[in-house]
């Protein structure tokens, strides 16, 4: 992982075989960010993508792998027990011209991945919804 920082914005480059929320967290550890905004672009050769499912209270996650486009991961940062907690969404773009996308819990680079992250001066927790099962913002 390389990374400049331009006043708010970190501007991150993850290389060949790293894990996206691994780096994620520990850049957000290293540059004490609690609070923000993410999104990137990439290539990946593995991913595991879920959706929740409300009733059940639990995400249904699948795994792929394959040469895969990381079309566009959105999510933020904010704070959870002291620890950044990362919440990404990703659709990614399969050769056979199909796209799959949901909740990111894991992705492995294969070429490139370049992300940007804004830092927000501030504080947001999260707190368990009894109602959904989620952690949602603590506002």
């Amino acid at each position: 992982m390389k990374y400049s920082i331009f006043g708010d914005t970190y501007v991150v480059r993850l290389q060949k075989g790293e894990e996206v929320l691994t780096c994620l967290q520990e850049l957000c550890r290293k540059e004490s960010i609690s609070l923000g905004i993410v999104s990137a672009i990439g290539a990946v050769k593995h991913v595991s993508v879920g959706v929740y499912r409300v009733e059940e209270q639990e995400y249904i996650a699948k795994t792929f792998d394959g040469v895969m486009e990381l079309t566009s991961l959105l999510g933020n940062i904010t704070e959870k027990n002291g620890e950044p907690y990362l919440h990404l969404h990703a659709t990614f773009g399969r050769l056979d011209g199909k796209v799959i996308g949901g909740h990111l819990t894991e992705a492995v680079v294969s070429a490139t991945c370049e992300l940007f992250i804004r830092k927000i001066e501030g504080y947001v927790g999260r707190r368990l919804d009894p109602e959904t099962g989620l952690n949602i913002f603590d506002l």
